[in-house]
């Protein structure tokens, strides 16, 4: 099957009210293979006035939006669903294709994605307020739910669909109409998700669609218009904080989901073959460009060897290529200068004294590989330690006591996700209190689930998407006050 089936010619251009147009001045985009740095397609490369011509489409559909029943709204994300779930192949190789990972790592990300809108669409008939008896007893207090109004979201590359009903989901259960940009490299998948949502029965205005290579000056426009009432934006810690400054002049709700440095605890206790087959699942889902994926292993010294030998093996094990192509585990990064990125780190690693287990040089030829890699006896001061590495790298450091352990765990501006391996419950509950992260996984290495708010602290962001808490981001409080008599 090729993904591009799911798009016709009206299909990669903008969506905007409810039409598929042309961007102004008839501008396209490329899309790029990082297989092999070929052009897949071209989209529409919508400029400053096709932004504000969605926001105006959000904004005139925002009333009777909002007053649509739940049920309704509901309704309309369970056929999304459903028909998602109909076209998860063909979903599959279009994400594939454009971003580099396997058909069958994508079809994983499809089913994931899809259940954002099948939990919001049941989470969308369960807003509600409150009615209580003021304690004084002379008045009474009622809490209704409103949406927040008009969105922008800003969805990235890595996870092109599920970053991007993770924020459609709970913002069309609440009632809220939005403008979203895809990652200019992975336009694709966000393309056909807007033509099941208009196939679904979504109304004109609801859902708007911008691909473009100007993203600055897309945001800066728009969060400088008093109509736009909520941000949410899921991406790198530099840029998050240019959208929360922009946001303060207009006040805007804001939620970013951004850079994580997420630490592996592996305790001298723990099954270190369990452990192996977590780190295989938190550092190379997604090639490890993933915002939880686990960027930093910290092992006790007492078994750090067995488990570098043991992840070596299985690392190198792994067969690169294609992401379409038969047999194939690891695919391809998203650019050139996400190789250069990663051979930098370990470069730099190794200057400062690691050793190469496995891996640990950019792949030859066309495309945007790099091979699955372990390093041990890493620094702790290494910059492979401090930055998001994105790539499928495992770098190796030890520690001698569960002290030591959190200290370096917490040793980091950011906090979204991390992992503990150990057999003591005494200590789970102590570390899940101590790891200054949003996420703890303990003795697993996948924390993502629709079901669960996902979301990190300090330099990692503030709000939560998933769970009963990502709705709440797309509703505001009213307060009414009611005479007891």
């Amino acid at each position: 099957m090729n993904g591009l089936d799911l798009l016709g010619p009206e299909h990669r251009g903008l969506f905007i009210g409810g039409t598929w147009r042309d961007a102004e001045g008839g501008k396209r985009l490329d899309v790029i293979d990082p297989a092999d740095a070929s052009v897949l397609t071209d989209v529409a490369d919508g400029s400053v006035a096709d932004a504000v011509d969605a926001l105006d489409a959000a904004v005139a559909a925002q009333a009777d939006w909002a007053a649509t029943p739940a049920r309704e709204r509901g309704e309309i994300l369970r056929t999304a669903f459903e028909l998602i779930t109909e076209r998860a192949e063909g979903f599959a190789h279009l994400m594939s294709l454009e971003m580099g990972k396997t058909v069958a790592e994508a079809a994983g990300e499809v089913t994931y994605g899809a259940e954002f809108f099948r939990w919001y669409a049941e989470e969308a008939v369960r807003i509600h307020g409150r009615w209580m008896q003021a304690p004084g007893g002379g008045s009474r207090l009622l809490t209704i739910k409103k949406p927040v109004g008009p969105c922008l979201f800003i969805t990235p590359w890595n996870f092109p669909l599920a970053m991007g009903t993770r924020k459609i989901g709970p913002a069309v259960a609440a009632g809220c109409t939005m403008v979203v940009k895809p990652a200019s490299q992975t336009p694709l998948s966000m393309l056909a998700l807007a033509a099941v949502l208009e196939e679904a029965g979504l109304p004109a205005g609801v859902l708007n669609v911008i691909t473009t290579s100007h993203t600055g000056e897309f945001s800066q426009t728009l969060q400088a218009d008093d109509r736009l009432r909520k941000v949410s934006f899921t991406g790198s810690t530099g840029v998050g904080r240019v959208l929360v400054r922009q946001s303060a002049d207009r006040l805007q709700r804001v939620s970013m989901e951004l850079g994580g440095n997420a630490p592996f605890l592996v305790f001298e206790d723990a099954d270190v073959d369990a452990a192996v087959d977590g780190a295989m699942i938190a550092k190379m889902r997604n090639m490890g460009e993933a915002c939880t994926a686990a960027n930093r292993f910290l092992v006790h010294a007492s078994v750090a060897e067995e488990f570098a030998e043991k992840l070596g093996k299985r690392m190198g094990a792994l067969t690169l290529g294609r992401g379409q192509d038969e047999g194939v585990d690891v695919g391809p990064l998203i650019d050139e200068r996400a190789v250069e990125s990663v051979s930098q780190l370990v470069t730099d690693a190794v200057h400062d004294g690691a050793t190469v287990v496995t891996g640990g040089r950019a792949a030859d030829g066309p495309g945007y590989f790099y091979p699955p890699t372990v390093l041990l006896g890493v620094p702790v001061d290494s910059e492979i330690n401090v930055q998001e590495i994105f790539g499928p790298v495992a770098p190796i450091t030890t520690f001698d006591s569960e002290a030591d352990a959190i200290r370096i765990a917490n040793d980091t501006e950011y906090g979204l996700a991390s992992y503990v391996y150990t057999r003591d419950l005494s200590r789970t509950i102590r570390l899940a209190e101590a790891l200054e992260f949003g996420m703890v996984g303990v003795n697993t290495g996948l924390v993502s689930n629709p079901a669960a708010p996902f979301g990190g602290v300090k330099s990692s962001g503030f709000g939560r998407e998933g769970g009963f808490e990502g709705i709440e981001e797309y509703l505001e409080t009213t307060y009414v006050a009611l005479p007891a008599g």
